[in-house]
């Protein structure tokens, strides 16, 4: 006969695997709804802007269908030209945005170092972040010319300060006995930012970038549509010389596609490493 605690010992195992199985069942669930929630809307926005155009209430001239939309984008899908101007967009995003995230990073905790440090930084973004940074592109054209540079340095200049901003804020918020401990145990003031300061600060940074991104995408567009001669925004402004309405809606879906992705990609990453 089994001794009295062992079978209690039973029950609380059995009792702990029932509630663990009805947790994992409540967020699956809970998981799936949140899903619907974010897909619903756009589904629903399509299905009634399909409906209207299907009703005849808005020449096609004017606003185009979305299946129509949908076809004309993947007839571009089958040609090489297409996906050679899809390249050099992804290629000026990706990069601008690295750049901005990784020189945001450092001159965020680079105002950690000191108060001279913090001065600085603090007087280069009231001075730069309220400045439009598209009025900044005839210079940087002049400058770096009407190539991939000047776009990529107009990424960073716009992208850069939601980073910056981002970095520097939450920097400032780390429990400085956490420093000191660190510092106590004979670490370096640098080997304290990269062992203490940026682990704790990393959730915030990242959705400084996913803020970054949203802009990134957006700065590349216009750069490409004000004096370039590839890229989305470049065929965007082929289109409406030649007044093709549907072939101005394809290269905005695919940069609206670009951005979602790339914002997709940040919430994973932020959201595993907020649970890590």
């Amino acid at each position: 006969m089994a001794p009295p605690h062992s079978s209690q010992q039973n029950r609380r195992r059995a009792g702990l695997h029932a509630a663990s199985k009805s947790n994992g069942r409540r967020s699956l669930w809970f998981n799936w709804r949140r899903l619907v929630s974010r897909v619903a809307s756009p589904i629903i926005a399509v299905l009634i802007w399909q409906f209207v155009c299907e009703m005849g209430w808005v020449a096609p001239q004017f606003l185009p269908a979305p299946s129509a939309i949908v076809l004309r984008g993947m007839s571009w899908a089958a040609t090489a030209e297409f996906w050679g101007h899809l390249g050099i967009t992804v290629y000026r995003l990706l990069l601008g945005l690295f750049i901005a995230v990784i020189l945001g990073l450092a001159l965020g905790l680079w105002a950690q170092f000191s108060r001279v440090s913090g001065a600085i930084i603090n007087a280069l973004v009231r001075l730069l972040a309220p400045i439009p940074k598209i009025a900044l592109y005839p210079a940087l054209i002049l400058i770096l010319g009407f190539e991939n540079s000047s776009k990529i340095a107009l990424v960073v200049a716009d992208a850069l300060f939601p980073v910056l901003l981002a970095t520097w804020a939450a920097a400032r918020t780390v429990d400085q006995k956490l420093i000191w401990s660190a510092q106590a145990a004979g670490t370096s003031r640098l080997r304290c930012i990269w062992k203490v300061t940026l682990p704790a600060i990393l959730p915030s940074v990242l959705a400084g970038v996913r803020v970054a991104a949203v802009i990134a995408c957006v700065v590349v567009f216009l750069a490409e549509m004000i004096a370039s001669t590839d890229g989305l925004g470049h065929l965007l402004t082929m289109a409406a010389r030649s007044y093709r309405t549907l072939d101005m809606f394809v290269p905005l879906i695919w940069i609206c596609t670009l951005g979602l992705l790339l914002n997709t990609l940040i919430a994973f990453i932020q959201h595993k490493v907020a649970h890590g």
